[in-house]
């Protein structure tokens, strides 16, 4: 294995950690992130292009960023990236932000919105869709064996099962799925030269249009006869007594869509690869479904972390990791790091799926915790339930390949062989 090249100063490792077609190699990403945690856990990058930020790697620096949202709050950078393009899009869209949904949000608007939806989020909430889920699950492995017994696991099962269950939630009709899942990854993938529109900054702003144009038409359709599901509820909440304006029902319904199963097709398709990878814990898992489970879906998610960064902004002067951060300065918290931080796991580098107190933040910590985080443990037991009871031998088929995005990314391609029982 060729060794990997480590950035340690400036400007080379600011650019380098910026520019997304590093984030396609997760040995390189890591080997970065390792050497910032143990030399310069809390660094200020100054890349070219982009407003300078300071870089947070290790966990407890980052649970404390996560958990004062007075102190630092998600506007006016939710989200890394080059300033030319943020201006840009502001400049074609009129608004501040092309999509205005939880992510950005703070306080007071934040909770109001949140707490729209959050029941239905709720474990105990969830527990009649169990049956549901495990149709799809199953009807997903049926796939498998239908395809005779080699596939690509991640474009062929894993970015379709989780997006069946959140557009049967969301209430999104089956003749529409396809473009959902067009539309996602169009949009988490918007640098990926594989997935992208075209070539073109402004091709982002394209599929936000698509997506708003298909979710004020379906906002019209759940007003006029509301059902059973979270866009009934979207479509006709209130705030404050007030109907949600237009941009922010679209906004509310785009990050279910998309978030609510890209980031969790991706966990599965990484926590598969990590078990391919690592014979003994796929046998120990096998032997016991049950008791191993829930354990080893939690160890996937830390293992892939599948949101690789939110940014926070500082209210007012402070200090984070020893150092004095002025008010108005922003920080990115990549979550991948911090979910490898040697101070807080042991063995760190190493998939365990009996990992104890894997207390991991792929989810985010306080007010801002993945509302979605139970659903996508649900949905990731029951399938690896129904793989691992039905398919025998799983093995890599070729090379696994990533996305080049550093904002919500994971494997794009995962092809496998494998014999059923």
């Amino acid at each position: 294995m060729t060794e990997v090249e480590v950035f340690k100063s400036s400007p080379d490792l600011d650019n380098a950690l910026v520019d997304t077609k590093n984030w396609g190699s997760e040995e390189w990403v890591h080997a970065q992130f390792a050497w910032l945690r143990a030399n310069d856990p809390v660094r200020k990058l100054t890349p070219n292009g982009y407003e300078p930020f300071w870089c947070l790697t290790k966990y407890e620096d980052i649970l404390q960023v996560e958990s004062n949202k007075e102190l630092f709050i998600n506007e006016p950078r939710p989200i890394l990236g080059p300033d030319y393009v943020t201006e840009l899009l502001r400049h074609l869209s009129g608004r501040r932000h092309l999509v205005r949904s939880l992510v950005v949000m703070d306080a007071p608007d934040h909770m109001k919105y949140r707490t729209l939806t959050q029941g239905w989020f709720m474990r105990g909430n969830l527990r009649h869709l169990r049956e549901k889920i495990s149709g799809l699950a199953n009807e997903y492995v049926d796939r498998m064996a239908e395809l005779g017994g080699e596939c690509d696991f991640v474009k062929d099962i894993a970015v379709w099962f989780p997006l069946r269950v959140i557009m049967s939630i969301l209430g999104v009709p089956d003749e529409d799925i396809p473009l959902m899942m067009k539309l996602t990854q169009e949009m988490f993938g918007s640098s990926d030269p594989d997935i992208q529109r075209s070539f073109e900054i402004t091709s982002l702003k394209d599929v936000i249009d698509d997506f708003d144009q298909y979710f004020e038409a379906l906002t019209v359709r759940k007003r006029k006869e509301p059902t059973d599901d979270v866009a009934s509820i979207i479509a006709n909440g209130k705030i404050d007594g007030k109907q949600i304006p237009q941009h922010e029902t679209n906004g509310y319904y785009i990050i279910i869509a998309s978030a609510g199963h890209d980031t969790t097709s991706s966990s599965i398709a990484g926590g598969l690869l990590a078990l391919i990878q690592n014979e003994v814990q796929m046998q120990k898992l096998r032997s016991s479904l049950d008791t191993h489970l829930p354990g080893a879906v939690n160890e996937m998610i830390r293992w892939v972390s599948p949101v690789r960064q939110f940014m926070r902004t500082a209210t007012s002067d402070c200090v984070v990791g020893g150092k004095e951060i002025a008010e108005g300065e922003s920080f990115v918290l990549w979550y991948p790091s911090a979910n490898r931080d040697e101070d807080i796991f042991e063995d760190p580098l190493e998939f365990r799926i009996d990992r104890e107190g894997s207390k991991h933040l792929a989810f985010g910590h306080g007010v801002h915790v993945c509302l979605g985080q139970h659903l996508a443990r649900m949905e990731m037991e029951i399938f690896f339930a129904e793989l691992l009871k039905r398919v025998k031998h799983i093995e890599l088929a070729g090379p696994p390949r990533y996305s080049e995005a550093a904002f919500v990314g994971g494997l794009k391609s995962l092809p496998i062989k494998y014999t059923f029982n």
